[in-house]
């Protein structure tokens, strides 16, 4: 479908962005070319007739993406989490993007439950009320189980949206290629890579058995943490376009006043809020993405109840700790193992002189640590951190971007709640337990015992590459696979030195 007709839609879209005043905001904030300006003008100017009229009490970008719909405002949200894409200014803008869209009708809904679960609607749900919520992919209806009379949330795809978002996306690729081709000086936007980001979002929410499936993996990761709950999945009433999870009472989180009235304390909350995320982005490297005030309740025995599944965060081991100890580093104001961390883990070039990019981060870290500590923010700092990195040559990492964006949401929370609230004591026990945990004798022994584990697994071959390894020393013109026998001697030597270690490890324990 990517070809020339989707000009009709680039047209419709860049009249859009003229009439609502958004389309020299978008360039500015992208920085665009002179070539590419002029292009988007001429595909919008003349035309801005045709585009579609936005609420004026929006923001320019944000009334004209509400007014193209569905795929435009999932575009502007996914675009909210890449300030390094768009610059810091429109992604706070995006960021408040409004995702309330008028529901389909009840009737719908329910003919769509049917078919998708296979059943008559009366088999699974005695009741089933007009929609409670309705966004961009999705809507949301209040049910009660026929069997059981517990209460459910039931989530609906829009009846066409797959189709829907699949011409808007190939009208964005159709674009991205078009800046590629006549506007080589935007290639460093990497457009077509933001498109390949923001049609991987969308793949995975509009299969809603996949975020059934990060729901349940991350009520098992935090099944232990206290004062913090999921509803559950109910697997057996969710497939592909429908997803049901027990129901969530609570006081909204973003309401001071009911929670004031209900006896809960604030700044418990707060804080208790920032140590969860801190939490789940080290221990697990698996976090809530979307932790606004929307998407968090406070049950009535105190405990936060979060939902809606849709973004999550993923980060590897490696980074965690990485991560941990950057922010360990600022905490302690310890600059050069900070700039030292960067070239270990390789995001900054070796060409680079460690010494200079320690006094560049010096200048990120003295002017918040000299802030009253309730105007200290870890997620400005690492948007600062990022600004100093990329001009010391670091490319781009999606998931700590995703990560800064959390943590600005997060922390926005937390000081809704409690304005006094002092970030950095609250997070400083969360990371330093887990650089105690992750970094030092223990857990050098724990690595090369996985290490060990990994290569023992060979075992049943070792004989085989042993034999094949020493014909092939000893008849040089063998044919043998190249690298065959360079590769065996380091794994042997590995699987060696591991076994000691584990034995080591256990006879220490």
């Amino acid at each position: 479908m990517r070809g020339p007709h989707n000009i009709i839609r680039l047209i419709r879209t860049g009249a859009t962005l003229e009439r609502n005043g958004a389309m020299g905001a978008v360039l500015d904030a992208f920085d665009a070319p002179r070539p590419l300006r002029i292009l988007a003008r001429a595909l919008g100017k003349p035309f801005q007739w045709l585009g579609f009229k936005g609420d004026p009490s929006l923001p320019p970008a944000t009334r004209a993406l509400m007014a193209m719909g569905p795929a435009y405002i999932k575009f502007g949200q996914v675009l909210s989490t890449r300030p390094d894409v768009v610059g810091q200014d429109l992604a706070d803008q995006l960021r408040v993007l409004q995702d309330q869209l008028p529901p389909f009708p009840r009737a719908t809904a329910m003919r769509e439950v049917e078919r998708e679960l296979g059943r008559p609607l009366p088999e699974m749900f005695s009741e089933f009320s007009e929609p409670i919520a309705a966004a961009s992919i999705a809507q949301v209806h209040r049910a009660r189980l026929a069997d059981s009379g517990e209460d459910v949330a039931v989530k609906v795809l829009r009846p066409g949206i797959e189709r829907a978002f699949r011409k808007d996306v190939d009208a964005f690729y159709f674009a991205a290629r078009i800046v590629d081709l006549f506007a080589p000086g935007a290639r460093r936007l990497r457009p077509i890579e933001v498109i390949e980001h923001f049609d991987g979002v969308v793949r995975g929410e509009l299969d809603l058995r996949l975020e059934s499936a990060a729901a349940s993996e991350f009520a098992d990761n935090t099944k232990g943490d206290a004062g913090f709950r999921l509803p559950p999945v109910r697997w057996s009433l969710s497939a592909r376009r429908v997803m049901t999870l027990g129901w969530a009472d609570g006081v909204p989180l973003g309401d001071n006043a009911a929670l004031d009235a209900a006896g809960h304390n604030r700044r418990d909350l707060g804080e208790r809020v920032l140590r969860l995320f801190l939490l789940h982005a080290l221990r697990d490297g698996y976090f809530h993405a979307d932790m606004h005030q929307g998407n968090l309740k406070v049950a009535a025995d105190g405990d936060i109840i979060a939902y809606d599944f849709g973004i999550m965060g993923h980060i590897d081991e490696y980074t965690r700790r990485v991560y941990a100890e950057i922010l360990f580093g600022f905490i302690r104001r310890d600059y050069k193992r900070v700039a030292e961390v960067h070239f270990e883990a390789g995001y900054v070039p070796a060409t680079q002189d460690v010494d200079e990019f320690a006094r560049a981060l010096r200048a990120v870290g003295e002017p918040i640590f000299g802030m009253d500590a309730t105007h200290i923010s870890m997620g400005r700092l690492l948007s600062y951190l990022f600004e100093v990195t990329e001009r010391f040559g670091m490319e781009t990492r999606t998931e700590l971007i995703l990560l800064q964006r959390t943590m600005v949401v997060v922390e926005g929370v937390a000081r809704s709640l409690d304005p006094h609230i002092n970030i950095w004591e609250v997070a400083r026990p969360v990371v330093e337990d887990y650089i105690k945990q992750s970094i030092g004798p223990r857990a050098v022994l724990a690595d090369l015992g996985k290490t060990a584990l990994v290569v023992a697994r060979f075992g049943p071959r070792l004989p085989d590459l042993v034999e094949r390894a020493l014909v092939a020393q000893s008849q040089p013109g063998l044919d043998e696979k190249p690298g065959r026998s360079a590769a065996f001697w380091p794994a042997l030597g590995g699987a060696l030195i591991g076994g000691g270690v584990v034995l080591l490890a256990n006879l220490l324990m």
